[in-house]
C-alpha cells in the first residue's frame, strides 16, 4: 500500500524472511566493504557521508540502553525528489518533500555472530510522539498518522523516536539511502541478475519483463524493487516477495566479484554508497563506519532473519494497517531483551487473504 494505493488488500507474504526491505542490502554491502578494504582507500570518501545528531535531537527521553542488548540499527531508502536525478527516478510529477520509503529496524545480539531484521510496512498507522523539526519549532504528537510520513513532516530524528515509543526499543544507530545511490550502487557492480515468475509490467514505474531472466541495471532495479502495480493486488505489502529475490540476488553478486580481492571495484562501490548515505554522528566517518563493519565481520547475511512487523487491517480504513497485539508487542520484547522470537510473533493476520 501507499498514498497512491487504494487497494485494502495484500498477498499473502512468503513465509520465511517476509518483509525484507532493500535497503538492508545497501547496508551489507557497506558492511562487505568497511570490514574487509584498506583504510587508505576511504581516506578521501568522508565527506561523502552526510550525518545527523539524533542524540541530541531526542534528548534523554529514550528507552534504557542496556549492557546485554546488542545493537540496534534503524534503517530507512529514502524516495527524496531531491535533485534532478531523484525527481526522475521517483517517477516524475510534482512530488514535493521526502519520505521513507523503506524502514528496517536491524538487531544484532550480543556477541555479533547473527541479525534479525524487522521491517516496518510503511502505511502502518502510528502514533507520533511529540518532536522537535529542524528550525527548533515543535511538532505536536499526533494519533493514526502514516508511518512513513514522519520523514517528511518531522525529520530523521522523529522518524527515530516513533520507532523507539512504538517498540520501547533504544536505537543505536541510523542510516538512510536515497533513490539515486541505490541506482549508482547496482550500476558499479554491473548490475543484478533476477529471475522473474510471472510477467511484470508496470505503467507507473516503466517496468515491463517478461517471465525468465534478467539483468538488471540501476534503474531498472529500483523499478523492480519499488513497483507495485504490475505485481499481486498492486499493494505495498506485494513487494516483498521481489525484494527478497532481488536483496538474495544483490548479495550473490557482489560474492561473485570477489570484492576482498578487488580494491578497485570495492573503492567504486563504497563511493556510490557513500554519495548517498546519511547517519548518526556516531557513524558519520569512514573511520567509525569501518570500525563498526569489522566488529560484525561474524555475521553471516545468509543466516540473517527477516520478520515483517505483525500487522491487521486497520477497522476504520481497509487500506491501512496497524500493529497487530499481542504479536507485535512480544517481538520487541524479544529484542530488547536479546532474546528468542517466538514463531507466533512472527505472524501477520495481515495476510492478503
Amino acid at each position: 500500500m501507499s498514498d497512491e494505493s487504494r487497494s485494502g488488500r495484500a498477498p499473502k507474504p512468503r513465509k520465511r524472511r517476509r518483509g525484507l526491505k532493500i535497503t538492508l542490502g545497501v547496508l551489507l554491502v557497506l558492511l562487505l566493504a568497511g570490514g574487509g578494504a584498506a583504510y587508505w582507500m576511504y581516506q578521501d570518501l568522508d565527506g561523502n557521508i552526510k550525518g545527523v545528531d539524533i542524540d541530541r535531537a531526542l534528548g534523554e527521553d529514550r528507552p534504557e540502553k542496556l549492557p546485554t542488548t546488542g545493537q540496534n540499527l534503524l534503517v530507512l531508502g529514502s524516495d527524496s525528489r531531491a535533485g534532478a536525478e531523484n525527481q526522475e527516478l521517483g517517477g516524475g510529477g510534482a512530488v514535493s518533500g521526502a519520505r521513507s520509503d523503506t524502514a528496517l529496524v536491524v538487531h544484532i545480539p550480543e556477541g555479533r555472530t547473527e541479525a534479525v531484521a524487522v521491517s516496518i510496512p510503511r502505511d502502518t498507522l502510528v502514533t507520533r510522539p511529540e518532536c522537535t523539526k529542524s528550525d527548533g519549532s515543535t511538532m505536536a504528537s499526533a494519533e493514526r498518522v502514516m508511518f512513513n510520513s514522519v520523514y517528511s513532516q518531522v525529520g530523521p530524528a522523529c522518524v527515530v523516536k516513533t520507532v523507539e515509543k512504538m517498540s520501547g526499543v533504544r536505537i543505536d544507530h541510523y542510516l538512510e539511502i536515497n533513490f539515486a545511490g541505490f541506482k549508482d550502487l547496482v550500476d558499479a557492480i554491473g548490475g543484478v541478475t533476477v529471475k522473474v515468475d510471472e510477467p511484470i509490467k508496470d505503467k507507473a514505474s516503466g517496468l515491463d519483463l517478461t517471465a525468465g531472466t534478467h539483468k538488471l541495471d540501476g534503474t531498472q532495479s529500483l523499478a523492480y524493487v519499488r513497483t507495485r502495480h504490475g505485481v499481486g493486488d498492486g499493494s505495498d505489502l506485494g513487494r516483498i516477495g521481489l525484494q527478497q529475490q532481488f536483496l538474495l540476488a544483490l548479495l550473490t553478486e557482489i560474492k561473485s566479484q570477489d570484492l576482498l580481492g578487488s580494491p578497485t571495484t570495492t573503492y567504486k562501490i563504497a563511493n556510490s554508497a557513500t554519495k548517498s548515505l546519511t547517519t548518526d554522528e556516531g557513524l558519520a566517518s569512514l573511520t567509525s563506519l569501518s570500525e563498526f563493519a569489522r566488529s560484525m565481520n561474524g555475521v553471516d547475511p545468509s543466516s540473517m532473519e527477516t520478520i515483517m512487523l505483525p500487522v491487521a487491517y486497520d477497522k476504520q480504513d481497509p487500506n491501512r494497517v496497524v500493529a497487530a497485539e499481542p504479536q507485535a508487542g512480544t517481538l520487541w520484547k524479544a529484542i530488547r531483551s536479546d532474546g528468542t522470537i517466538p514463531e507466533s510473533a512472527k505472524k501477520s493476520p495481515a495476510t492478503g487473504g
